[in-house]
């Protein structure tokens, strides 16, 4: 008895201490994102509710890709935070408050756009570590676009450099 349970408690003990590193928490991370699954499905939305919740007073769109990807194509309105830059201080930045309504998007959501907007590999698109650590920073307010939209028939409005070079200006 006292052998399994010392057996337990360094098992626990192991897995806490992550590497030795108090500031990486495997875990934590795990157990955030299993709280967050469940609203995460119910806060996805269609390309129309996106686009009318866009629309309405204190609504951030956040595009967290790179800074690059973003100045060249971007969702009109977009807000840019790399996601690499993710503080609570950066946050604080570009939302004005952990009940802001915040609209994420990412690289998954828009077909036939292979350089501004390339796939990555479905289980890690941005979106999903976006939405967890929006959550995981205290954002309440968080919706991720759900659909896969072809870029050239979405009534999604873009803007960026790319933009105005199709428009010729």
């Amino acid at each position: 008895m006292k052998r399994k349970l010392l057996i337990s408690l360094l098992g626990t003990t192991c897995l806490l201490a992550d590497e030795g590193n108090p500031a990486i928490d495997f875990l934590g991370f795990q157990t955030v994102t299993a709280e967050v699954k469940e609203l995460r499905e119910q806060r996805r939305i269609d390309e129309s509710e996106f686009i009318r919740m866009s629309k309405e007073e204190g609504t951030i769109i956040l595009d967290t890709r790179s800074r690059g990807k973003y100045e060249k194509l971007h969702v009109k309105g977009a807000v840019h935070l790399n996601f690499s830059d993710f503080t609570e201080a950066s946050l604080k930045e570009v939302i004005p408050s952990k009940t802001t309504r915040v609209l994420i998007y990412c690289n998954n959501n828009f077909d036939k756009e292979p350089v501004h907007f390339a796939s990555k590999f479905a289980p890690v698109a941005l979106n999903i570590p976006t939405f967890i650590n929006l959550h995981a920073y205290g954002y309440t307010e968080v919706y991720e676009l759900k659909p896969f939209l072809d870029i050239n028939t979405t009534k999604i409005p873009f803007a960026g450099t790319s933009v105005l070079k199709k428009e010729g200006k």
